[in-house]
């Protein structure tokens, strides 16, 4: 397996993962990505951003992620209070592939962008979420995050995460 940048050959993969995590996100009753977000355009710009990673194995993509080297806007306010006050990456658009649901993959992407962070001397991750995403609150819980409180993101509170890394 590996995490590499995506190109733009990798769009279609990309969206049809994209597309399976929103009617998941609808199938188990969450508000999260029902409005039209994420779409075709936000692959594209995070292709063109070139924050758009994706998850490979046997040249298959199995999951993606948009990893920003540099600070959420929308993280300066927060109903709580951050671990750190440093640089941080932040992590949006997580999904996995349908046909590996259930697999771990997820928690394996979230452990590839924490080596990244690491290789790039950064040492802290914020991530961000709905109160209602269960599966993506699992993985929070397991690899070590800390709930730090509310912040504002497209209008609607999300739950605010953050992982101090060991370099």
């Amino acid at each position: 397996m590996i995490l590499r940048k995506a190109i733009l050959q990798d769009k279609n993969s990309i969206w049809i993962i994209l597309e399976a995590a929103i009617a998941r996100r609808k199938a188990d009753g969450s508000s999260q990505w029902q409005n039209g977000y994420p779409n075709l355009e936000t692959i594209q710009n995070d292709i063109d951003k070139k924050i758009g990673y994706v998850l490979v194995d046997n040249e298959i993509i199995i999951a993606y992620a948009a990893i920003l080297f540099e600070p959420e806007p929308a993280y300066e306010v927060i109903d709580g209070q951050w671990l750190t006050n440093g640089k941080y990456i932040t992590i949006h658009r997580v999904a996995t592939a349908p046909s590996e649901i259930g697999k771990g993959i997820a928690t394996k992407l979230f452990r590839f962008i924490e080596d990244l962070a690491v290789q790039h001397q950064f040492f802290s991750i914020k991530v961000d979420t709905n109160f209602d995403n269960l599966p993506m609150l699992k993985i929070m819980k397991n690899l070590g995050y800390t709930y730090c409180g509310e912040v504002l993101l497209q209008g609607a509170p999300r739950m605010a995460f953050e992982k101090i890394l060991k370099n």
